[in-house]
């Protein structure tokens, strides 16, 4: 931790998504659940626009 709350919740939420990220794609990959794996996929799709946007505000604070 920073000491800077909003970098500090930018990088931890940025770590949260990613992991989210990480297990949709094991779903995808070997669940068997069609409604699951459709729900996989909107997570990946929601998670990248949160991480980008993270990435683009964390850019800005160098």
């Amino acid at each position: 931790m920073s000491g800077n709350t909003d970098k500090d919740f930018a990088m931890m939420m940025k770590i949260h998504h990613q992991q989210a990220l990480n297990m949709a794609e094991m779903q995808l990959k070997t669940g068997k659940s069609p409604e699951m794996k459709a729900m996989a996929k909107q997570i990946i799709v929601a998670q990248k626009k949160e991480i980008a946007q993270f990435d683009k505000w964390l850019a800005k604070q160098k």
